[in-house]
């Protein structure tokens, strides 16, 4: 199982991609995290990006995805590639290869949770703090998964301290074995 956590930049993914971590594996999930590729990039991020910096964060994010999921059951993504690529978007507009592609990646996250714009973005050594560019990016999102047809489970801004639980609630059908098809076992 895959699951991301897609929004703009400074929404808090981090910080609940790391509180959905542990309590997944307080419930003994075999679980890896691909964490935020962007923090990692050689080249100019944010306002300054260029192609090919979100060119190597695609890629980086595809590779890292791939090899978590050779390692684990669940794999729990600090970002996906289509909130990645809206970067690459406001930066050089749409490009059709990569349209393709991400269109192709999209089907291998089981679960994309929406974590919406809930106050400004704050400085951090990495990123933006510009509260128009953080709404650019979720407009751009947001156009991205309407125009998919995606249904993430969607977060309210107004209910942060129950996001993780929320969450989780949402995921144990999805993780955990099924029940016996009748109570007792055999010879009840």
């Amino acid at each position: 199982m895959k699951i991301a956590l897609v929004g703009s930049h400074g929404v808090g993914k981090t910080t609940l991609c790391f509180e959905l971590a542990a309590a997944l594996k307080r419930r003994n999930a075999d679980l890896e995290m691909v964490r935020e590729v962007a923090r990692r990039c050689p080249l100019p991020i944010n306002q300054d990006t260029t192609v090919a910096a979100q060119e190597w964060i695609l890629h980086t994010q595809i590779a890292w995805e791939i090899d978590a999921a050779t390692n684990s059951e669940v794999v729990l993504c600090d970002r996906s590639v289509l909130d990645n690529y809206c970067y690459l978007v406001h930066a050089a507009g749409s490009l059709r290869a990569w349209e393709s592609f991400i269109d192709h990646w999209l089907p291998t996250y089981d679960v994309l949770v929406h974590v919406p714009i809930s106050d400004y973005p704050s400085y951090d050594g990495v990123r933006a703090v510009d509260p128009t560019f953080q709404q650019i990016i979720d407009v751009l999102l947001e156009g991205m998964i309407a125009a998919r047809g995606l249904t993430p489970l969607r977060l309210e801004a107004s209910a942060r301290e129950g996001w993780c639980d929320l969450i989780v609630e949402a995921l144990l059908p999805m993780l955990e074995p099924t029940l016996p098809l009748f109570e007792g076992g055999p010879g009840s």
